[in-house]
């Protein structure tokens, strides 16, 4: 059976070839030190993170929807394998591997399942807030993980405050030359990132060639560290920790279907690193689209992704996502559909085949420098103060989510964080804004009279509910109309301005139909008015709807005239 062929290669046009060659060649020196080093971080050997490097941008060019999302290793999805598998086996042993496949495996079709149930709306599942605290916890847990590698240092650590004790336990057994590499990588990388483009534009250099050079950068480094530790023998006389020899040739084609037990303690990080990846994937697809005046179909994308990340458990890969600065790089150096992926994916099978000896002698100091500094800008501090200015109760989601992947761990992290999420909706919803209006002189506006100077009448009191009806606030909604109403003894009508409601369920309507028939007993006639239709249709047959009639009014300003009036 033939595949079909996908739209924009059915319509590529010539004028774009320049620009994807250019935009694959870049991206893949960019990708062969981070697929190198996103592998060390998810516990597996680094010809892995070469493996899923290849097979995964040839699928998503063949289902993905977006013309610029580079697909391959990140590290959110290393961190998450990391911790998902680390324990159930044993880093880098052929069992952790065949876990990281199956993983990928399981992640994988879940995308491919909820991309024919047309579920992109699992894009908004996560809230920004939740989102933000869960990537800036996943980079500092990333960046404390690397401070091993980069120091020398080999101990095992569960959690972070493990991690943080170790690091000050083992102190006296850092490496000097690893550390002295590892730091002297990472200011080179820092400033070529900050300062280098523009320093090379200042010297007369066109901005698009000093921009290329600093991408180039992190592949140069590793180049030229390679060649120190190999020439001067630091992995033997200084005890330097190398990458050692990566297989050469291309990976053989893997059967990786995970039994019961195995299913039941993979299918939850799956899931989370389908959900996650196709989040963050989403979120930087579409705001490159959008540069461009295109649109990425979320549902695409989850077909897209999960074909993606099957191919890489048939290649001896491990789960992937669309990264963020590849991404942007591959956007800026001229690509305009996925054969730009195609390219890269090629040039790396030509690495693999001709040239994974000259990796054996690259330390891992610079491997961890790399990492580093490429999660730097994962930290999100500008989306914490919004957050706290605006809304502090994604300002909790956001901080219980950051603290829990920090001190527990991913998983626990990302879960705490939709709970929170969710119970800051079930709060806000079972407390609802409720404000007595009067209108606005001169006008048939009413607006809140704690905010506005407004007309009132003695007698009404008139309250706008901002939330819909159900059974979760209306007890809540009942004590608070109850005690408006005793504040004001003057009061002979109740007139509920329902603009901002649209459900009163069953509990709510035996609330409403219990509080007017209290407040008839007491002279105190409940109105409503700027009923919406879907709400009315369903009233109006009711016993409280029965009992309202001629008591119900299409505006406010209409109901305040004619209860002006019959107190007149």
């Amino acid at each position: 059976m033939r595949l079909p062929r996908p739209a924009w290669l059915r319509d590529y046009r010539r004028d774009c070839l320049p620009g994807d060659v250019s935009a694959g060649l870049i991206v893949a020196v960019m990708l062969i030190p981070q697929s190198l080093a996103y592998a060390m971080l998810a516990g597996l050997p680094p010809q892995v993170g070469l493996y899923a490097s290849i097979a995964p941008l040839l699928a998503y060019a063949l289902f993905g929807s977006s013309m610029t999302l580079s697909v391959g290793p990140v590290a959110v999805a290393s961190l998450m394998t990391a911790s998902a598998l680390s324990p159930l086996a044993t880093p880098g042993s052929q069992e952790y591997i065949a876990l990281a496949m199956q993983l990928a495996l399981l992640s994988g079709l879940m995308l491919v399942l909820f991309g024919c149930l047309r579920l992109g709306m699992l894009a908004h599942f996560l809230s920004h807030p939740v989102t933000s605290g869960f990537i800036s916890g996943s980079a500092v847990i990333i960046t404390l993980g690397q401070l091993k590698p980069l120091l020398g240092l080999q101990f095992a650590a569960a959690n972070t405050p493990a991690l943080l004790a170790g690091l000050v336990s083992h102190a006296d057994a850092i490496n000097p030359l690893a550390a002295n590499l590892g730091l002297a990588t990472i200011a080179l990388l820092v400033f070529s990132r900050a300062l280098l483009p523009k320093l090379l534009v200042g010297w007369g250099l066109r901005a698009d060639r000093a921009g290329l050079i600093a991408r180039l950068m992190p592949m140069l480094t590793v180049i030229f560290s390679t060649l120190l530790v190999a020439r001067f023998d630091w992995h033997l006389t200084q005890g330097i920790a190398v990458v050692g020899a990566v297989p050469a040739g291309l990976p053989s084609l893997w059967a990786v279907t995970p039994d019961l037990p195995t299913l039941a303690a993979l299918w939850l990080p799956a899931l989370l690193i389908g959900v996650v990846g196709f989040v963050e994937s989403v979120s930087v697809g579409q705001s490159l689209a959008t540069q461009r005046k295109q649109r990425i179909d979320p549902d695409r994308e989850l077909f897209g992704l999960g074909a993606a990340n099957i191919a890489s458990a048939a290649c001896g890969g491990y789960a992937v996502a669309g990264g963020f600065s590849r991404s942007v790089v591959n956007f800026s150096a001229g690509a305009h559909t996925p054969l730009s992926g195609v390219i890269s994916a090629v040039l790396m099978a030509l690495v693999l085949i001709f040239a994974s000896s000259w990796f054996a002698h690259l330390p891992h100091c610079v491997l961890a420098a790399t990492i580093m500094v490429a999660v730097l800008s994962l930290f999100d501090l500008a989306t914490l103060r919004k957050t706290l200015r605006y809304d502090r109760g994604d300002a909790i989601a956001l901080l219980g989510t950051f603290f829990g992947v920090v001190l527990v761990g991913v998983e626990t992290g990302i879960v705490s964080g939709v709970i929170l999420s969710f119970a800051v909706l079930v709060w806000r919803s079972a407390h609802p804004h409720m404000a007595i209006v009067g209108r606005v002189p001169g006008s048939e506006h009413f607006r809140n009279v704690e905010r506005y100077s407004v007309e009132t009448l003695p007698h009404v009191l008139a309250i706008r509910v901002d939330e819909n009806l159900f059974f979760g606030n209306a007890t809540a909604v009942e004590r608070a109309l109850q005690s408006r109403l005793a504040a004001q003894p003057l009061a002979q009508h109740l007139l509920l301005i329902m603009s901002a409601v649209n459900r009163i369920d069953s509990t709510a309507l035996e609330m409403l139909l219990s509080l007017e028939q209290r407040l008839a007993e007491q002279g105190i006639q409940l109105s409503m008015a700027e009923i919406k239709g879907p709400v009315m249709e369903r009233l109006l047959p009711t016993a409280l709807g029965k009992r309202l009639e001629g008591r119900i009014w299409l505006s406010a300003h209409e109901a305040f005239l004619s209860l002006a009036a019959r107190a007149a």
